[in-house]
C-alpha cells in the first residue's frame, strides 16, 4: 500500500474544496497502471470528505443544505470555539471522513460528474490533513 498525508488550507468560511486533481496526481504516481482502490481519510473530527458535482452550483447547494441541517448558533452542547462550532463535530456523521474510488487500468473509475471533495465547515481550524492511500488489486 502506498500512502502519504497532504495539507490543505480551507480557509475562515465554510469550504468545498476539489481535490480531484490531487487524487489523479497520486494515483497515477503510484499504482503502476495497476487496478486498485483510492482510499482517502481526513484525520479531523469536522471535517468529511463527498464525492459530488462542483462548478455548477451543486458544492454551493451541499453548504446551504448543511447550513440549514447543521445552523450556526448557539443550540449546540459542544459549545468552545466560534459560535455554532458544536455543529462541525456533528457534519462527519453526514459527511463522512473517509471514501473509497475504484481506479481501474490506473485511471479514478469517476461518473462523469463526479468530483472528490474535502467538506469543511470549521472556521476556527484553517489547515487540514488528507491521507491518500492506494491499495493495488494482486
Amino acid at each position: 500500500m502506498h500512502s502519504e498525508t497532504r495539507g490543505y488550507h480551507t480557509g475562515g468560511a465554510d469550504c468545498v474544496l476539489d481535490l480531484t486533481g490531487d487524487c489523479a496526481d497520486f494515483v497515477a504516481r503510484h499504482q503502476g497502471g495497476r487496478d486498485g482502490l483510492l482510499h482517502l481519510f481526513v484525520p479531523h473530527a469536522t471535517a468529511g470528505l463527498a464525492i459530488l458535482e462542483t462548478g455548477a452550483g451543486s458544492d454551493d447547494d451541499l453548504l446551504a443544505a448543511l447550513a440549514e441541517l447543521l445552523p450556526a448558533d448557539d443550540r449546540w452542547r459542544h459549545r468552545h470555539g466560534t459560535p455554532g462550532h458544536g455543529r462541525s463535530h456533528v457534519m462527519p456523521a453526514l459527511v463522512p471522513p473517509y471514501a473509497t474510488v475504484p481506479v481501474l487500468d490506473g485511471r479514478l473509475a469517476l461518473g462523469t460528474w463526479q468530483s472528490i471533495c474535502l467538506v469543511d465547515l470549521n472556521v476556527d481550524n484553517p489547515d487540514r490533513e488528507v491521507r491518500f492511500s492506494f491499495l493495488a488489486e494482486r
